[in-house]
């Protein structure tokens, strides 16, 4: 069957349209947006708050008491938190401790965590870990659009496939309706025997249910390509009626996945998605082992606010008037504090085993289908010889036929071993394409050439 250029889809084409419009790669993207919103969320703790507290009291015409407290602080990292504060309180029944100026009474001031919570803190902590998180996501993205093209490949395999099986029983069913039309008009001059007939449309008839057992095939890998493409992430597409692969993707595919610079001595597997994603994971699992460890400290919060009537007048803010605070606790047993610093303990050694075990397994299975691939030459190399000697051997039996020195039960026998060869040789070039493809799944090469 012969190539029309504007019906055959490449595997670049191909995986081109999947990277571009399949759902699963356009929620991929979501993983970055979703660990975002949470570095967002994050850096929303350092945000500076306004807050006002209003309360009044007033019962049988007496004002018991008119209270207003408002407030502007200001987180900073190291556990310190910038203050200003306004106050007014009037009432015949106020707390002695409330009575201020008549104008109200200002204070600027700071308050400080000397112990837990300086050096590290909840805030500090989920910040830092929501910018692992970002990391973490973008390499588990490429992850996953790997994996989608991985599986999207493998179909595009399949079904060059079973295109490449139907050619081959479209061009032996031609040999068998030219040889049984031969044997017909030979029977009819008297040339062959009835039963030559009788064989050569047993042939045909099995080339036909072989083809057609074939095109099933190759429509049902079509249709699971369909799979893959989307025109847009809402409207789904299908393959064609004529539409076929590219039969050259032998001579493309490392090119198009971008392995043929791949070097089993030199590869870097600090690199891989896969470990950079456990990492980022390891890093962050740290930073909340220091968050534990920083809460066996005691709880020692300090607070002290320069007090004034006139704030507009920078020089009334003195040490002369001030008020401050003292806070101190600490659990006697830390019972909960040293769980959880030893369950921090413990996931960062359950992340760090399983880095090391990926890395092992990373580099066997590269090691594995590298092996692979070295014995694909010269299977390929024998697979190729088979083809030819098997061609030759059906083309002197064919002479050897009509001079009438052979039988056509032979020739059909040469002929099928022939398909049988050709078969075996189309099922070791797809093991080849698919250890291309877990070569590209393993090294989660994700980007492809689409040119």
């Amino acid at each position: 069957m012969s190539q029309d250029s504007t019906s055959v889809i490449s595997l670049s084409e191909y995986l081109g349209y999947v990277k571009s419009f399949h759902p699963i790669v356009k929620q991929a993207n979501l993983v970055i947006n979703e660990s975002e919103a949470k570095l967002m969320k994050a850096r929303g703790a350092f945000d500076p708050k306004l807050e006002i507290d209003y309360d009044r009291k007033k019962f049988k015409n007496t004002e018991y008491y008119d209270k207003l407290n408002a407030a502007f602080k200001i987180p900073t990292w190291y556990g310190i938190e910038l203050k200003g504060n306004f106050e007014e309180n009037t009432g015949d029944f106020l707390n002695p401790e409330a009575n201020i100026p008549n104008n109200g009474l200002y204070s600027a001031g700071i308050s400080i965590s000397v112990a837990q919570g300086l050096l590290t803190n909840k805030r500090m902590a989920m910040l830092k870990q929501a910018k692992f998180y970002v990391k973490q996501a973008k390499a588990d993205r490429q992850l996953l659009v790997n994996n989608i093209l991985y599986q999207a490949t493998l179909s595009y395999f399949n079904w060059l496939k079973t295109y490449n099986e139907k050619r081959v029983y479209e061009k032996f069913l031609v040999n068998a309706e030219i040889r049984f039309k031969g044997i017909k008009k030979s029977y009819e001059v008297g040339e062959k025997p009835a039963i030559d007939t009788l064989e050569a449309r047993i042939t045909l008839n099995n080339r036909k249910l072989n083809l057609e057992k074939t095109r099933i095939k190759f429509i049902k890998s079509s249709l699971e390509l369909s799979n893959y493409l989307w025109l847009n992430q809402d409207t789904p597409i299908e393959i064609k009626e004529g539409m076929i692969p590219d039969i050259k993707t032998f001579q493309t595919i490392d090119k198009t996945l971008n392995t043929s610079s791949f070097n089993v001595e030199t590869i870097n597997l600090d690199t891989h998605p896969k470990l950079q994603s456990l990492g980022y994971k390891y890093q962050s699992l740290n930073i909340e082992k220091r968050l534990k460890l920083n809460n066996l400290l005691p709880k020692v919060d300090l607070q002290y606010n320069f007090l004034s009537q006139t704030p507009e007048v920078s020089r009334s803010f003195s040490t002369s008037a001030y008020k401050s605070g003292l806070n101190i606790s600490f659990p006697l047993f830390l019972r909960k504090e040293r769980s959880d610093l030893k369950l921090a303990k413990l996931k960062m050694l359950h992340t760090q085993f399983e880095m090391q075990n990926t890395r092992v397994s990373l580099k066997n299975k590269i090691n594995a289908i590298n092996q692979e691939l070295e014995s694909f030459t010269l299977q390929n190399d024998y697979t190729k010889t088979i083809v030819e000697d098997y061609k030759k051997m059906l083309i002197a039996e064919e002479r050897k036929f009509f001079l009438g020195e052979s039988s056509l039960f032979v020739v059909n026998s040469r002929e099928s071993k022939l398909i049988d060869a050709k078969l075996k040789a189309i099922t070791l070039e797809n093991i080849f394409f698919k250890s291309k493809a877990n070569l590209f799944n393993v090294l989660a090469l994700s980007d492809v050439d689409l040119n």
